[in-house]
Protein backbone atom coordinates (compact mmCIF):
# COMPACT_ATOMS: atom_id res chain seq x y z
CA UNK A 1 0.00 0.00 0.00
CA UNK A 2 1.40 3.38 -1.00
CA UNK A 3 0.30 6.73 0.45
CA UNK A 4 1.38 10.12 -0.84
CA UNK A 5 3.30 12.20 1.71
CA UNK A 6 3.17 15.98 2.20
CA UNK A 7 6.32 16.92 0.32
CA UNK A 8 4.73 20.01 -1.24
CA UNK A 9 2.07 21.41 1.08
CA UNK A 10 0.46 24.79 0.50
CA UNK A 11 0.27 27.11 3.52
CA UNK A 12 -3.55 26.96 3.58
CA UNK A 13 -3.39 23.18 4.04
CA UNK A 14 -1.32 23.45 7.21
CA UNK A 15 -3.76 25.00 9.65
CA UNK A 16 -3.77 24.09 13.34
CA UNK A 17 -6.44 24.79 15.93
CA UNK A 18 -4.58 25.77 19.11
CA UNK A 19 -5.50 23.26 21.80
CA UNK A 20 -5.17 25.86 24.57
CA UNK A 21 -7.19 28.78 23.19
CA UNK A 22 -8.99 27.30 20.16
CA UNK A 23 -7.73 29.80 17.56
CA UNK A 24 -7.26 28.39 14.05
CA UNK A 25 -3.82 29.45 12.81
CA UNK A 26 -2.31 29.22 9.32
CA UNK A 27 1.22 27.89 9.90
CA UNK A 28 3.98 29.48 7.78
CA UNK A 29 6.77 27.52 6.18
CA UNK A 30 9.15 27.24 9.13
CA UNK A 31 12.82 26.41 8.66
CA UNK A 32 15.20 24.24 10.70
CA UNK A 33 15.64 25.64 14.20
CA UNK A 34 12.37 27.60 14.11
CA UNK A 35 9.02 27.21 15.85
CA UNK A 36 5.53 28.62 15.36
CA UNK A 37 3.64 29.90 18.41
CA UNK A 38 -0.04 30.75 18.70
CA UNK A 39 -0.37 34.55 18.29
CA UNK A 40 -3.17 34.69 20.85
CA UNK A 41 -1.96 32.59 23.80
CA UNK A 42 1.70 31.85 22.96
CA UNK A 43 1.30 28.05 22.92
CA UNK A 44 3.87 26.31 20.67
CA UNK A 45 1.95 24.88 17.72
CA UNK A 46 4.84 23.21 15.92
CA UNK A 47 8.61 23.35 15.72
CA UNK A 48 11.37 22.05 13.50
CA UNK A 49 14.74 21.29 15.03
CA UNK A 50 18.06 21.58 13.24
CA UNK A 51 18.91 18.30 11.47
CA UNK A 52 15.46 16.88 12.30
CA UNK A 53 16.16 13.35 11.06
CA UNK A 54 19.61 12.82 12.54
CA UNK A 55 19.69 14.41 16.01
CA UNK A 56 16.73 12.51 17.53
CA UNK A 57 18.26 9.27 16.25
CA UNK A 58 21.63 10.10 17.77
CA UNK A 59 20.12 11.00 21.14
CA UNK A 60 17.82 7.97 21.05
CA UNK A 61 20.71 5.55 20.46
CA UNK A 62 22.70 7.22 23.25
CA UNK A 63 19.66 6.85 25.56
CA UNK A 64 19.44 3.12 24.90
CA UNK A 65 23.16 2.64 25.54
CA UNK A 66 22.96 4.50 28.86
CA UNK A 67 19.82 2.55 29.82
CA UNK A 68 21.57 -0.77 29.27
CA UNK A 69 24.57 0.43 31.31
CA UNK A 70 22.22 1.67 34.06
CA UNK A 71 20.81 -1.84 34.43
CA UNK A 72 24.08 -3.76 34.06
CA UNK A 73 26.19 -2.65 37.03
CA UNK A 74 25.72 -1.88 40.74
CA UNK A 75 23.70 1.29 41.24
CA UNK A 76 24.35 2.23 44.87
CA UNK A 77 26.11 0.72 47.89
CA UNK A 78 25.39 1.21 51.59
CA UNK A 79 27.56 0.27 54.58
CA UNK A 80 27.48 0.93 58.35
CA UNK A 81 29.49 -0.69 61.18
CA UNK A 82 31.12 -3.16 58.83
CA UNK A 83 27.80 -4.31 57.35
CA UNK A 84 26.52 -3.25 53.97
CA UNK A 85 24.94 -4.12 50.68
CA UNK A 86 24.74 -2.91 47.12
CA UNK A 87 21.75 -2.73 44.84
CA UNK A 88 21.01 -2.73 41.14
CA UNK A 89 18.51 -0.29 39.70
CA UNK A 90 15.88 -3.02 39.39
CA UNK A 91 16.17 -3.84 43.10
CA UNK A 92 14.05 -0.81 44.00
CA UNK A 93 10.96 -2.31 42.35
CA UNK A 94 11.77 -5.84 43.57
CA UNK A 95 12.03 -4.69 47.20
CA UNK A 96 8.72 -2.82 47.02
CA UNK A 97 7.16 -6.02 45.68
CA UNK A 98 8.68 -7.92 48.63
CA UNK A 99 6.88 -5.56 51.04
CA UNK A 100 3.61 -6.20 49.20
CA UNK A 101 3.55 -2.78 47.55
CA UNK A 102 2.90 -4.06 44.06
CA UNK A 103 1.20 -0.87 42.94
CA UNK A 104 4.23 1.26 43.82
CA UNK A 105 6.56 -1.30 42.26
CA UNK A 106 4.57 -1.24 39.00
CA UNK A 107 4.38 2.57 39.03
CA UNK A 108 8.14 2.79 39.51
CA UNK A 109 8.88 0.29 36.74
CA UNK A 110 6.50 1.94 34.27
CA UNK A 111 7.49 5.59 34.77
CA UNK A 112 11.25 5.09 35.13
CA UNK A 113 12.08 2.10 32.93
CA UNK A 114 9.27 0.68 30.79
CA UNK A 115 7.63 3.82 29.39
CA UNK A 116 10.96 5.60 28.70
CA UNK A 117 12.30 2.50 26.93
CA UNK A 118 9.13 2.22 24.82
CA UNK A 119 9.27 5.92 24.02
CA UNK A 120 12.91 5.83 22.93
CA UNK A 121 12.48 2.73 20.77
CA UNK A 122 9.42 4.26 19.10
CA UNK A 123 11.35 7.48 18.42
CA UNK A 124 14.14 5.49 16.78
CA UNK A 125 11.75 3.43 14.66
CA UNK A 126 9.53 6.33 13.59
CA UNK A 127 12.39 8.67 12.72
CA UNK A 128 14.09 5.95 10.67
CA UNK A 129 10.80 5.44 8.82
CA UNK A 130 10.45 9.20 8.34
CA UNK A 131 13.94 9.42 6.85
CA UNK A 132 13.14 6.54 4.46
CA UNK A 133 9.88 8.20 3.43
CA UNK A 134 11.72 11.43 2.65
CA UNK A 135 14.29 9.54 0.57
CA UNK A 136 11.73 7.41 -1.31
CA UNK A 137 9.11 10.16 -1.70
CA UNK A 138 6.23 7.90 -0.65
CA UNK A 139 5.02 5.85 2.32
CA UNK A 140 4.79 2.09 1.97
CA UNK A 141 3.80 -0.68 4.34
CA UNK A 142 1.09 -1.03 6.96
CA UNK A 143 -0.18 2.48 7.66
CA UNK A 144 -2.55 1.33 10.42
CA UNK A 145 0.37 0.05 12.50
CA UNK A 146 2.27 3.28 11.90
CA UNK A 147 -0.68 5.35 13.12
CA UNK A 148 -0.99 3.18 16.22
CA UNK A 149 2.71 3.59 17.07
CA UNK A 150 2.50 7.38 16.67
CA UNK A 151 -0.50 7.48 18.99
CA UNK A 152 1.31 5.37 21.60
CA UNK A 153 4.38 7.62 21.43
CA UNK A 154 2.53 10.77 22.45
CA UNK A 155 0.28 9.09 25.01
CA UNK A 156 3.27 7.66 26.85
CA UNK A 157 5.22 10.94 26.89
CA UNK A 158 3.49 12.65 29.88
CA UNK A 159 4.32 9.69 32.12
CA UNK A 160 8.11 9.71 31.66
CA UNK A 161 9.63 10.46 35.08
CA UNK A 162 13.29 9.60 34.66
CA UNK A 163 14.41 13.10 35.69
CA UNK A 164 12.10 13.09 38.73
CA UNK A 165 13.53 9.72 39.81
CA UNK A 166 17.08 11.08 39.58
CA UNK A 167 16.19 13.95 41.95
CA UNK A 168 14.62 11.38 44.28
CA UNK A 169 17.85 9.37 44.27
CA UNK A 170 19.92 12.45 45.12
CA UNK A 171 17.56 13.40 47.95
CA UNK A 172 17.67 9.88 49.39
CA UNK A 173 21.48 9.93 49.37
CA UNK A 174 21.52 13.17 51.35
CA UNK A 175 19.01 11.72 53.81
CA UNK A 176 21.22 8.81 54.83
CA UNK A 177 24.70 10.16 54.10
CA UNK A 178 25.10 11.24 57.74
CA UNK A 179 24.21 7.75 59.00
CA UNK A 180 26.31 5.53 56.75
CA UNK A 181 28.81 5.41 53.93
CA UNK A 182 27.23 5.66 50.49
CA UNK A 183 28.92 4.57 47.27
CA UNK A 184 27.83 5.37 43.74
CA UNK A 185 28.32 2.56 41.23
CA UNK A 186 28.91 2.76 37.49
CA UNK A 187 25.17 2.46 36.84
CA UNK A 188 24.48 5.55 38.93
CA UNK A 189 26.62 7.74 36.67
CA UNK A 190 25.19 6.06 33.56
CA UNK A 191 21.68 6.80 34.85
CA UNK A 192 22.56 10.47 35.36
CA UNK A 193 23.57 10.70 31.70
CA UNK A 194 20.50 8.68 30.72
CA UNK A 195 18.19 11.15 32.47
CA UNK A 196 19.71 14.14 30.70
CA UNK A 197 19.57 12.39 27.33
CA UNK A 198 15.91 11.37 27.77
CA UNK A 199 14.89 14.94 28.59
CA UNK A 200 16.78 16.21 25.54
CA UNK A 201 15.31 13.50 23.29
CA UNK A 202 11.75 14.35 24.38
CA UNK A 203 12.33 18.05 23.68
CA UNK A 204 13.26 17.24 20.07
CA UNK A 205 10.10 15.34 19.18
CA UNK A 206 7.31 17.47 17.72
CA UNK A 207 3.88 15.95 17.23
CA UNK A 208 2.80 18.01 14.21
CA UNK A 209 6.11 17.62 12.38
CA UNK A 210 6.26 13.85 12.91
CA UNK A 211 2.69 13.20 11.74
CA UNK A 212 3.30 15.34 8.65
CA UNK A 213 6.21 13.11 7.62
CA UNK A 214 3.81 10.21 7.08
CA UNK A 215 0.32 11.57 6.50
CA UNK A 216 -0.50 14.90 4.87
CA UNK A 217 -2.75 17.23 6.85
CA UNK A 218 -6.04 17.37 4.98
CA UNK A 219 -7.74 20.65 4.10
CA UNK A 220 -11.30 21.13 5.39
CA UNK A 221 -13.67 23.44 3.53
CA UNK A 222 -15.46 26.07 5.57
CA UNK A 223 -12.71 26.48 8.18
CA UNK A 224 -10.68 29.66 7.95
CA UNK A 225 -7.79 31.28 9.71
CA UNK A 226 -9.03 33.16 12.77
CA UNK A 227 -11.94 30.80 13.50
CA UNK A 228 -12.23 29.44 17.04
CA UNK A 229 -13.75 26.45 18.79
CA UNK A 230 -16.85 28.56 19.48
CA UNK A 231 -17.68 28.79 15.76
CA UNK A 232 -18.77 25.12 15.82
CA UNK A 233 -17.45 24.44 12.32
CA UNK A 234 -14.56 22.13 13.20
CA UNK A 235 -12.98 19.87 15.81
CA UNK A 236 -9.21 19.78 16.34
CA UNK A 237 -7.64 16.36 16.94
CA UNK A 238 -5.64 16.30 20.18
CA UNK A 239 -3.41 13.52 18.86
CA UNK A 240 -2.24 14.78 15.43
CA UNK A 241 -3.60 18.40 15.28
CA UNK A 242 -5.71 17.64 12.20
CA UNK A 243 -8.74 19.93 11.82
CA UNK A 244 -11.85 17.78 11.32
CA UNK A 245 -15.46 18.55 10.33
CA UNK A 246 -17.96 18.59 13.17
CA UNK A 247 -18.51 14.96 14.30
CA UNK A 248 -21.86 13.33 13.60
CA UNK A 249 -21.81 11.12 16.69
CA UNK A 250 -19.71 10.24 19.75
CA UNK A 251 -17.73 7.58 17.86
CA UNK A 252 -16.39 9.77 15.03
CA UNK A 253 -12.66 9.35 14.40
CA UNK A 254 -10.02 11.73 13.08
CA UNK A 255 -9.74 11.68 9.29
CA UNK A 256 -5.94 11.50 9.53
CA UNK A 257 -4.83 9.50 12.59
CA UNK A 258 -8.14 7.68 13.32
CA UNK A 259 -8.14 8.67 16.98
CA UNK A 260 -11.49 9.27 18.65
CA UNK A 261 -12.54 12.91 18.38
CA UNK A 262 -13.61 14.89 21.42
CA UNK A 263 -15.68 17.94 20.59
CA UNK A 264 -15.73 21.07 22.70
CA UNK A 265 -17.82 20.10 25.73
CA UNK A 266 -16.76 22.20 28.75
CA UNK A 267 -19.27 20.64 31.16
CA UNK A 268 -18.09 17.11 30.35
CA UNK A 269 -14.47 18.17 30.78
CA UNK A 270 -15.17 19.87 34.11
CA UNK A 271 -16.99 16.83 35.47
CA UNK A 272 -13.98 14.57 34.87
CA UNK A 273 -11.55 17.20 36.16
CA UNK A 274 -13.53 17.79 39.37
CA UNK A 275 -13.90 14.02 39.93
CA UNK A 276 -10.15 13.39 39.72
CA UNK A 277 -9.38 16.45 41.84
CA UNK A 278 -11.80 15.48 44.62
CA UNK A 279 -10.38 11.94 44.62
CA UNK A 280 -6.88 13.38 45.06
CA UNK A 281 -8.08 15.51 48.00
CA UNK A 282 -9.51 12.40 49.68
CA UNK A 283 -6.23 10.50 49.36
CA UNK A 284 -4.15 13.53 50.40
CA UNK A 285 -5.50 13.34 53.96
CA UNK A 286 -4.15 9.84 54.82
CA UNK A 287 -1.01 10.62 52.79
CA UNK A 288 -0.11 13.22 55.42
CA UNK A 289 -1.48 11.49 58.52
CA UNK A 290 0.08 8.04 58.10
CA UNK A 291 3.83 7.26 57.99
CA UNK A 292 5.51 7.48 54.61
CA UNK A 293 8.10 4.91 55.76
CA UNK A 294 9.19 2.96 58.81
CA UNK A 295 12.80 2.97 60.05
CA UNK A 296 14.19 0.10 62.13
CA UNK A 297 17.32 1.04 64.12
CA UNK A 298 18.79 -1.35 66.72
CA UNK A 299 15.47 -3.15 66.98
CA UNK A 300 13.40 0.02 67.47
CA UNK A 301 10.79 0.85 64.81
CA UNK A 302 9.83 4.46 64.14
CA UNK A 303 7.37 5.82 61.58
CA UNK A 304 8.07 8.98 59.60
CA UNK A 305 5.42 11.17 57.98
CA UNK A 306 6.11 13.59 55.15
CA UNK A 307 6.43 16.57 57.48
CA UNK A 308 8.41 14.43 59.94
CA UNK A 309 10.98 13.74 57.25
CA UNK A 310 11.21 17.44 56.42
CA UNK A 311 11.75 18.33 60.09
CA UNK A 312 14.40 15.60 60.47
CA UNK A 313 16.37 16.87 57.47
CA UNK A 314 16.14 20.43 58.76
CA UNK A 315 17.47 19.38 62.18
CA UNK A 316 20.33 17.49 60.52
CA UNK A 317 21.38 20.73 58.84
CA UNK A 318 20.33 19.60 55.35
CA UNK A 319 17.95 22.52 54.96
CA UNK A 320 18.27 22.72 51.13
CA UNK A 321 17.09 19.10 50.81
CA UNK A 322 14.42 19.69 53.47
CA UNK A 323 13.23 22.63 51.40
CA UNK A 324 13.14 20.49 48.24
CA UNK A 325 11.06 17.79 49.96
CA UNK A 326 8.73 20.38 51.50
CA UNK A 327 8.17 22.11 48.16
CA UNK A 328 7.76 18.88 46.16
CA UNK A 329 5.70 16.86 48.66
CA UNK A 330 3.76 19.46 50.67
CA UNK A 331 3.62 22.83 48.93
CA UNK A 332 3.26 21.69 45.29
CA UNK A 333 0.39 19.18 45.86
CA UNK A 334 -1.57 21.65 47.99
CA UNK A 335 -0.88 24.58 45.67
CA UNK A 336 -1.83 22.51 42.64
CA UNK A 337 -5.11 21.33 44.20
CA UNK A 338 -6.06 24.86 45.24
CA UNK A 339 -5.03 26.27 41.84
CA UNK A 340 -6.98 23.64 39.93
CA UNK A 341 -10.05 24.14 42.13
CA UNK A 342 -9.89 27.90 41.47
CA UNK A 343 -9.47 27.37 37.73
CA UNK A 344 -12.39 24.95 37.60
CA UNK A 345 -14.54 27.40 39.55
CA UNK A 346 -13.66 30.17 37.10
CA UNK A 347 -14.32 27.84 34.17
CA UNK A 348 -17.78 26.98 35.50
CA UNK A 349 -18.80 30.63 35.23
CA UNK A 350 -19.63 32.38 31.97
CA UNK A 351 -16.36 33.10 30.11
CA UNK A 352 -15.52 36.76 29.69
CA UNK A 353 -14.13 38.47 26.62
CA UNK A 354 -10.94 39.67 28.29
CA UNK A 355 -7.89 38.24 26.55
CA UNK A 356 -5.59 39.31 29.40
CA UNK A 357 -7.73 37.50 31.97
CA UNK A 358 -7.80 34.35 29.84
CA UNK A 359 -4.03 34.38 29.37
CA UNK A 360 -3.52 34.88 33.12
CA UNK A 361 -5.62 31.80 33.92
CA UNK A 362 -3.96 29.85 31.13
CA UNK A 363 -0.50 30.55 32.58
CA UNK A 364 -1.63 29.23 35.97
CA UNK A 365 -2.99 26.11 34.28
CA UNK A 366 0.27 25.54 32.40
CA UNK A 367 2.25 25.87 35.61
CA UNK A 368 0.07 23.40 37.53
CA UNK A 369 0.25 20.89 34.69
CA UNK A 370 4.05 21.20 34.53
CA UNK A 371 4.84 20.87 38.23
CA UNK A 372 2.42 18.06 39.05
CA UNK A 373 4.75 15.18 38.22
CA UNK A 374 7.53 16.52 40.48
CA UNK A 375 5.56 15.55 43.57
CA UNK A 376 6.63 11.97 42.83
CA UNK A 377 10.06 12.82 44.29
CA UNK A 378 9.08 11.63 47.78
CA UNK A 379 7.75 8.32 46.42
CA UNK A 380 11.02 7.67 44.61
CA UNK A 381 12.95 8.60 47.77
CA UNK A 382 11.05 5.92 49.66
CA UNK A 383 11.68 3.37 46.88
CA UNK A 384 15.45 3.96 46.92
CA UNK A 385 15.75 3.94 50.72
CA UNK A 386 13.68 0.75 51.05
CA UNK A 387 15.85 -1.02 48.48
CA UNK A 388 19.16 0.28 49.85
CA UNK A 389 18.75 0.11 53.63
CA UNK A 390 18.04 -3.51 54.55
CA UNK A 391 20.43 -4.54 57.36
CA UNK A 392 17.80 -6.42 59.39
CA UNK A 393 17.54 -5.21 63.00
CA UNK A 394 20.63 -3.00 62.79
CA UNK A 395 19.02 -0.65 60.29
CA UNK A 396 16.18 -1.20 57.84
CA UNK A 397 13.57 0.89 56.06
CA UNK A 398 10.14 -0.27 54.87
CA UNK A 399 7.38 1.63 53.05
CA UNK A 400 4.46 3.01 55.04
CA UNK A 401 0.76 3.19 54.09
CA UNK A 402 1.07 6.88 53.16
CA UNK A 403 3.30 6.03 50.18
CA UNK A 404 0.54 4.48 48.07
CA UNK A 405 -1.88 7.24 49.09
CA UNK A 406 0.55 9.96 48.08
CA UNK A 407 1.31 8.27 44.75
CA UNK A 408 -2.44 8.15 44.11
CA UNK A 409 -2.67 11.89 44.85
CA UNK A 410 0.02 12.65 42.26
CA UNK A 411 -1.58 10.45 39.59
CA UNK A 412 -5.08 11.83 40.17
CA UNK A 413 -3.95 15.47 40.07
CA UNK A 414 -2.12 14.79 36.81
CA UNK A 415 -5.23 13.13 35.34
CA UNK A 416 -7.34 16.04 36.55
CA UNK A 417 -5.16 18.59 34.76
CA UNK A 418 -5.05 16.44 31.62
CA UNK A 419 -8.84 16.12 31.55
CA UNK A 420 -9.39 19.86 31.73
CA UNK A 421 -10.02 21.83 28.52
CA UNK A 422 -8.39 25.30 28.87
CA UNK A 423 -10.30 26.62 25.87
CA UNK A 424 -13.17 27.27 28.26
CA UNK A 425 -11.37 30.42 29.44
CA UNK A 426 -11.84 32.12 26.08
CA UNK A 427 -15.05 34.00 25.37
CA UNK A 428 -16.74 34.78 22.09
CA UNK A 429 -14.52 37.72 21.21
CA UNK A 430 -13.13 37.15 17.72
CA UNK A 431 -9.35 37.36 17.74
CA UNK A 432 -8.08 37.21 14.19
CA UNK A 433 -4.34 37.16 14.79
CA UNK A 434 -3.51 34.45 12.29
CA UNK A 435 -1.90 36.83 9.82
CA UNK A 436 0.42 38.07 12.54
CA UNK A 437 2.00 34.67 13.16
CA UNK A 438 5.74 34.61 12.54
CA UNK A 439 8.19 31.79 12.81
CA UNK A 440 10.64 32.37 15.65
CA UNK A 441 13.99 30.85 16.42
CA UNK A 442 13.92 27.80 18.62
CA UNK A 443 16.61 26.64 21.05
CA UNK A 444 16.70 23.20 19.46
Amino acid sequence: MTTQTPQQQTPSDLMIACEECGLVVDIPDIQDGQKADCPRCGHTLTKKITMPYHRPLAYGIACLIMLVLSLSFPFLSFSVNGMGQQIMLLNAAETLQHFENSVLAILLMLTVLVFPAIYIMLVLYLYVRAARVKHAGHLSGNTETLKMLCRILFRVQPWLMVDVFLIGVLVSLVKISALAHIGMGYSFWAFCLYSVLVVKCVSMVDRTWLWDQFFAMKHIDGVHEGDTHLDNNHVGCHVCNQINPMPQDHHTKCIRCESKLHGYNPQHSLQYSWAFLLASVVFYIPANLYPMMYTVSLGQTEGSTIMGGVVMLWQMGSWPIALVIFIASVFIPMAKMFALAWLYYCASKKPNDSTNEAIKRLKIYRMTEFIGRWSMVDIFVVAILVALVQLKNLMAISPGPAAICFATVVVFTMLSAMSFDPRVFWGKAKTNHGSELNATESNQ
